[in-house]
């Protein structure tokens, strides 16, 4: 089951269950919207893969599967990116379909 982090690990932007702005990679580092297209450009610093939006957890609990019950993460990951560092494996992985890296 999804952890769903609280928010993003670069700058540290809120992003409870629901969040439009919630992206996540393969191991669920999780970052928002802007800090995946603006500074990240869509390599996970961690694992090099690509990002997707993250699901929603059900606020409904018409199943015992909702948020009520699954409650997200309350451990806040932040670990902001060294641009310089992250620079070149960032440049070397970018053109690179994700799915192929």
């Amino acid at each position: 089951m999804l952890e769903l982090r609280p928010s993003c690990e670069h700058c540290a932007k809120p992003l409870p269950n629901g969040s439009p702005d919630a992206m996540i990679c393969t191991f669920e580092c999780t970052f928002c919207k802007d800090c995946v297209d603006k500074v990240l450009q869509n390599v996970c610093p961690n694992c090099v893969g690509g990002f997707e939006k993250r699901p929603t957890r059900p606020s409904r609990c018409e199943t015992r599967y909702c948020i009520e019950n699954y409650p997200s993460g309350t451990v806040h990951k932040n670990r902001p990116i060294n641009a310089e560092t992250f620079a070149t494996l960032r440049d070397a992985m970018r053109s690179i379909p994700p799915n192929e890296r």
